[in-house]
Parts: C-alpha cells; sequence; structure tokens
C-alpha cells in the first residue's frame, strides 16, 4: 500500500499502524513486517494507541482496532445520517401514514434525533429531542437486540420485553411493540447500521392501536426495514 506522509513522521506512523490493522488483528512481529516501522518505535506507538483506546489487543495478545476507532467512525457518521433522515422519514410517514422517528441511545435512555409527524388525525407525538425510556418501546428492543450479552442482561432487568422477544427481533429484523411504553400506543421499529455493522439507530412508526392493530409489523414491518436499510446504506456509500 502506497502512503503519503503529512510530514509529521509520528503521526504518520501511527496512521500506518491503525492501517494495518484494519485488515485484522497483528502481532509485534507482523506490524513491523507490514509497515517497516523500527520494533521499539512500533511498540511504543501501539501501546500508546492502545492506552487512548484506537488499539486493543485479543485474546493472543495481538493487536487490533480498539472501541474508540468505532466510536469515531459513528460520530462521524451522524451529520449524515441525521441529513439523510429527514427525506427518509417524511417518505416513510408517507407511505405508512404514520408519524416516523430516529432514535439514537444515550446511556439509559434513547433520544428521538429525528421525526416526520403524521400531518393530520391522531397520532403518536414525539418532538426531537424527547428523552424516552429503554426499557420500553420497540425502538428500545432495537437498540438493545444486538448487545452483547452482558448489556443485553442488564437491559433486561425491569424492562416489559423479553429476552425471547430480542431473540425473534434478531432473526426477523424488526420489532413490535403493542402498550408497551404507553397505553393505547403501538410501533414499529428497524435497526440502522455503521459501516462496521454496528446498530447505531433504530427507525420507528408509530400511532394509536386503533389504527394499526395489534399485530403492526404484519403491515408496516417491510416499509420500516426498507428505510433503516436505505439509511445504512447511505452511510456505506458515503
Amino acid at each position: 500500500m502506497v502512503r503519503k506522509n503529512s510530514g509529521v513522521g509520528v503521526l504518520d506512523k501511527a496512521v500506518a499502524i491503525l492501517s494495518t490493522l484494519e485488515a485484522g488483528p497483528h502481532s509485534l512481529a507482523e506490524l513491523v513486517a507490514a509497515t517497516g516501522i523500527a520494533r521499539p518505535t512500533a511498540h511504543r506507538l501501539a501501546v500508546a494507541l492502545e492506552f487512548h483506546r484506537l488499539v486493543t489487543r485479543d485474546l493472543s495478545g495481538r493487536f487490533t482496532i480498539g472501541a474508540r476507532s468505532a466510536e469515531l467512525s459513528s460520530a462521524a457518521g451522524e451529520d449524515r445520517l441525521l441529513a439523510a433522515a429527514g427525506p427518509a422519514l417524511a417518505a416513510l410517514r408517507d407511505a405508512t401514514g404514520e408519524s416516523a422517528q430516529l432514535y439514537k441511545r444515550q446511556g439509559d435512555q434513547r433520544i428521538c434525533v429525528a421525526v416526520a409527524e403524521r400531518l393530520s388525525g391522531l397520532r403518536d407525538s414525539v418532538p426531537v429531542g424527547s428523552a424516552l425510556t429503554m426499557s420500553a418501546g420497540s425502538a428500545a428492543q432495537i437498540l438493545l437486540a444486538w448487545e452483547d450479552s452482558e448489556k443485553i442482561h442488564r437491559g433486561l432487568t425491569n424492562a416489559r420485553f423479553t429476552a425471547a422477544q430480542l431473540a425473534a427481533d434478531r432473526r426477523r429484523g424488526w420489532a413490535q411493540s403493542v402498550g408497551e411504553r404507553e397505553a393505547g400506543v403501538t410501533s414499529v421499529s428497524a435497526p440502522v447500521r455503521a459501516p462496521n455493522g454496528k446498530v447505531i439507530a433504530a427507525v420507528s412508526i408509530s400511532g394509536p392501536i386503533e389504527r394499526l392493530g395489534r399485530q403492526p409489523g404484519r403491515i408496516h414491518a417491510a416499509a420500516v426495514v426498507a428505510t433503516a436499510a436505505r439509511l445504512s446504506e447511505y452511510l456505506i456509500r458515503e
């Protein structure tokens, strides 16, 4: 691989290490061979990157990309996601006739970061910026279902959904809820994924049970899943 130098040697070498690790875990010897960086320098930089969580080590002690890299990637994609969300949610609202939302997880809450309200009639209004529970609702299910087992176990404490429901969500790629978050309200949600495959948001539609029924996914899951997939593909293209 041909790499351009910025003129800041230590930075160029750190980026060379990160670029090499994009292909998968490397031992120190493999890093040295791949980058041409002297062994003491490669070790010092890899350990410094590990300190900042840009690099971590696998069970064999090899260096690999760390969690901070994924966090930075997610943050970089957030503005693009929000820019694309408006038109996508409006199209979903028009296709289903129901209010559409985009949620992102923030600690023990989920935040509504974009919305396309139903233009008339009875609607489930969730303003942008609203903080809702992670213990109920189809969007909460989606934002939890693909986490690691420890986070799922913690998230199920006091939740109004079960591990079996989350397993079903993963199998079919969408979730539904009926009166979980609020009596009389039903919803359908699907995951938006970052280029690395991590679920970073949930697309939802919501409305009254009287209109959507007790199995809203039968009618609207396909449209919700398609919208979430389009947003995921947009992030990959960009």
